[in-house]
């Protein structure tokens, strides 16, 4: 499935992955989350609810969309830098194909509006 993330007037899109983790993603659209940067290496934001849990892993790569199930959070990682997520690790739900600096560069406590393409 493709999905539309909207920050302020810059989109960028991205294919979400065919796991039960991602299709429960797919139902909370069209949803609209802030998110804030963490680490230096991704946006993260929590979500309105808790997501059907998947396989978690400990590595990622730029441009990947994940969820954190501790916390109920969706992480877009934007750069790489060879941190390793703790356990349970972070269910992979899909990848950004177009617009990674829309994400990149959104300041702050960004707003980012996601919606079926």
């Amino acid at each position: 499935m493709q999905i539309r993330l909207r920050i302020g007037g810059a989109e960028a899109t991205a294919r979400l992955y065919d796991n039960a983790t991602a299709r429960d993603f797919a139902s909370l659209l069209p949803a609209t989350i802030t998110l804030h940067d963490l680490g230096g290496r991704e946006k993260a934001g929590a979500l309105p609810r808790d997501l059907a849990d998947g396989q978690g892993q400990s590595g990622y790569r730029a441009g990947q969309i994940g969820y954190w199930s501790p916390s109920s959070d969706l992480a877009i990682y934007y750069r790489e830098d060879g941190f390793r997520i703790p356990s349970p690790g972070i269910v992979m739900i899909g990848e950004i194909e177009t617009g990674l600096d829309t994400i990149t560069d959104a300041d702050g406590n960004a707003t980012v509006s996601i919606a079926a393409a």
